[in-house]
């Protein structure tokens, strides 16, 4: 029994072990079939979660999930196939379960995978306190710790709190019958709040989530209490002192939080290649860029100031990977690249299709699930203001610093976004609280509209769901702070 232990740059022998003996086996299998390709992939995951309801343990959880998966391309069809059974005999049979479901495809529109070259890699994320180190206890105290400053503050009402935080160390082993073979291992550590303010007999409400990769110093780096009470005064502020804004065209600055979650569902999600192919469409819907279309690449989509990348390498972020899930080596991708829609996400297969290489943008959660076109980091790229310029710029608007809700079609093209933090910008100044001012757009008027971006720039965690069955993926989403020009607020 064999586990790539990556801070040692090699196999060693152990009894809790992802048997890549197995995987090897079942690729040889694999190979001795008529087939164009095929790959093994094998995951094995230790989950710790923890649920903590006003100061009360609701539930710690420690599973270890480990498992194997193959896909095969044959006669033009892709089949798929998983298994937790660690046997010669299964991987047998897991083998011919993927090789029975390419062959009877009998697709019409053949599939094919863009060419590439087998890699060997070996890749970790290293953490300077080991979660597994950290010992449930602690773990569980520091968690305490976050609900008692949030229900122990003066004049600050806070019935109502959820924290939670879920930590996994997962190893994955990956190879192919182009001769890659990449080994990682990836701790990830995402803990989330929600919170219920009451004030004056009205209650206010917020979430909140956190996530990195990497070990347990992300906890003592997010400061998780300061955060929380920061959002919880907000919300007891706009209760006491929120007023309604006019409805009319105004100035909006964003704050990183509502640029990031723009950036994800307006740009992100409508350049996935398997949407704009028609494969998400019966689940999550199309997207409004299609072969044909008024907008494909080339396609003005925003002002010039406008670049979005989605970029897997961002150090330690919550969708951080060095290779993905077809063994594809990650970049940067700019999606919008100075106002004009510049690149897709792909996989072998889309890319194969719409005549390009990956990009590397192919993820699963589960060895029992299919790798599919995902984001991993989605944000507008920084400018050269600062916010304090950009406020100081504006006669009259609304300074939008987080959100309370949104909404976009499924072509993801109207959307809706709605405040939690917010104020009111007159004369270059910050004045009242605005109660959930409302901004109804279009993809394309939200990003042509951007005619300042600040320097600085920062992120928030998120899970991204897509896929049937739903395959929740740790991503960033955020940017830096953006002004637009004469938008609609009610």
């Amino acid at each position: 029994m064999e586990r790539y232990l990556p801070s040692q740059g090699s196999y060693v022998n152990e009894g809790e072990t992802m048997e890549k003996d197995i995987t090897d086996y079942a690729l040889d299998y694999a190979r001795r079939k008529h087939i164009q390709y095929a790959e093994v992939r094998a995951h094995r995951t230790k989950n710790e979660q923890l649920v903590i309801k006003n100061g009360v343990l609701d539930a710690f959880l420690s599973t270890i999930d480990s498992g194997f998966c193959v896909r095969i391309l044959t006669e033009g069809g892709l089949g798929f196939a998983s298994t937790n059974k660690w046997t010669k005999d299964e991987a047998k049979a897991v083998v011919d379960t993927a090789y029975k479901f390419a062959t009877m495809a009998k697709r019409k529109d053949k599939i094919t995978f863009a060419e590439e070259k087998g890699v060997e890699a070996k890749w970790s994320v290293p953490q300077k306190k080991k979660i597994e180190d950290i010992s449930p206890e602690q773990k569980i105290e520091e968690l305490m710790e976050v609900d008692k400053r949030l229900s122990s503050q003066d004049g600050l009402n806070i019935p109502g709190r959820i924290i939670a935080c879920s930590m996994t160390l997962t190893e994955k082993y990956f190879a192919n019958s182009e001769s890659s073979i990449i080994s990682s291992f990836v701790p990830k550590i995402g803990p989330f709040a929600f919170i219920t303010v009451v004030e004056n007999g009205k209650p206010e409400q917020a979430y909140k989530q956190f996530g990195r990769s990497g070990g347990w110093e992300a906890f003592d780096e997010w400061k998780m209490a300061e955060s929380l009470l920061h959002d919880a005064r907000v919300l007891q502020k706009l209760i006491k002192e929120g007023k309604n804004v006019k409805p009319e065209k105004m100035d909006l600055v964003c704050g990183p939080e509502v640029t990031g979650i723009a950036a994800h569902e307006s740009c992100g999600h409508p350049t996935e290649a398997d949407r704009i192919l028609g494969r998400e469409m019966s689940q999550a819907g199309r997207s409004f860029i299609y072969q044909g279309g008024s907008y494909w690449l080339g396609t003005t989509i925003g002002s010039n100031l406008v670049t979005i990348v989605d970029d897997p390498t961002v150090e330690n972020s919550y969708g951080y990977y060095e290779y993905d899930d077809e063994g594809i080596k990650a970049r940067p991708r700019y999606l919008y690249k100075n106002g004009v829609i510049n690149e897709f996400l792909h996989n072998r297969e889309t890319a194969a299709k719409l005549g390009t290489r990956s990009n590397g943008s192919s993820r699963a959660n589960s060895y029992s699930r299919e790798a599919i076109v995902r984001m991993a980091n989605t944000f507008l790229l920084p400018g050269d203001w600062t916010q304090e310029e950009i406020i100081e710029d504006v006669k009259y608007g609304i300074y939008m610093r987080s959100f309370t809700e949104w909404n976009i079609d499924d072509v993801r093209f109207n959307q809706r976004y709605v405040g939690r933090e917010a104020y009111l910008i007159k004369d270059g100044e910050l004045k009242h609280p605005i109660a959930r001012p409302v901004i109804e757009t279009t993809t394309q008027t939200w990003w042509s509209a951007v005619d300042a971006i600040s320097k600085e720039i920062d992120y928030d965690a998120a899970t991204c769901g897509k896929g049937d069955p739903m395959q929740g993926a740790p991503v960033y989403t955020g940017g830096p702070t953006i002004r637009l020009k004469e938008v609609y607020v009610r």
